[in-house]
């Protein structure tokens, strides 16, 4: 794993990890053009860096992450922040690592989104994107939870989260206090503590995704190759707009994965790396094996 950082259009920077395989590991030889992966909300680069790798092996291509603002080694959430920032950042990692394709999930997915409006992105892969399309989203909204998190009550503001979004699978359903409690013994992990921490980066990210509220026509001109995933597992609301965008938009494909959660790219297993593999290497595209390096 290479670690770097890319200065971005505002004077910020931003800090990411690549993965390389052997024949790009040799400065000699000019290698493919890599692939970016973008996370999404309340974590880091760190959960994804083993998906990360797995794609790099399969495509024999560099596959690059980065921590987008607000987290880990990047520069904060800037006061204007929005989904133009993200956009903007995006394009500044495409053009620092020499990449054609983009890897994206939730929140990041989004990104990934409105970015293939306007960015030259050659292939793009989404999973459970999180776009807001004729203010579908507008009900996973609470205000309890910025208003928590602007008064440090952390346990509250991640109940309101998880209930909103309803990605945490049958725990979503639970009752607020039980929520808090969890958030509670959540908080004495490092990942618990970890997401705690990045609650209010979450707030800022979902007012951008419903300030950008968009709708079907704003995505017909789109001309990038696009497969949209949705867990089966997954809140059903990721699914109808995947659907809703591929009948609409020609470029754009949309599949089910059967058996995965919302968290499927930093899950354990190799099958979901291999259907994006295949994607990105093109409609008949061969994937090396996991396992082996050539």
């Amino acid at each position: 794993m290479e670690k770097w950082t890319v200065e971005t259009e505002d004077g910020g920077h931003l800090e990411g990890h690549s993965f390389l395989t052997p024949a790009e590991l040799d400065p000699t030889t000019a290698g493919p053009p890599g692939v970016v992966l973008i996370h999404g909300t309340l974590v880091t680069d760190a959960l994804y860096r083993p998906f990360a790798r797995k794609l790099s092996v399969l495509l024999g291509r560099p596959v690059h992450c980065y921590n987008r603002r607000g987290r880990a080694g990047s520069s904060p959430q800037p006061d204007d922040y929005s989904v133009k920032t993200e956009i903007s950042d995006l394009a500044a990692v495409l053009r620092e690592t020499g990449s054609t394709d983009v890897v994206a999930h939730s929140y990041g997915g989004f990104v990934a989104l409105q970015a293939a409006r306007t960015l030259p992105i050659n292939r793009l892969v989404t999973y459970d994107a999180a776009v807001s399309l004729s203010g579908n989203l507008s009900h996973r909204w609470r205000p309890e939870l910025e208003d928590a998190v602007a008064a440090g009550q952390l346990n509250h503001a991640w109940a309101h989260l998880v209930q909103g979004l309803a990605t945490a699978g049958p725990l979503s359903y639970l009752p607020l206090g039980a929520l808090r409690m969890l958030s509670i013994l959540s908080a004495r992990t490092n990942l618990g503590a970890e997401m705690r921490q990045l609650l209010p980066t979450a707030v800022k990210e979902m007012r951008a995704v419903l300030d950008a509220d968009a709708e079907l026509d704003d995505f017909t001109a789109l001309t990038t190759p696009i497969l949209m995933l949705s867990g089966g597992w997954s809140p059903a609301y990721f699914a109808a707009t995947g659907r809703q965008l591929a009948a609409a938009v020609p470029s754009i494909q949309f599949q089910i994965v059967p058996g995965q959660l919302h968290e499927g790219p930093i899950r354990p297993g190799k099958g979901l790396a291999v259907r994006m593999a295949r994607f990105l290497s093109g409609s008949d595209g061969q994937v090396r094996p996991l396992g082996r390096r050539r």
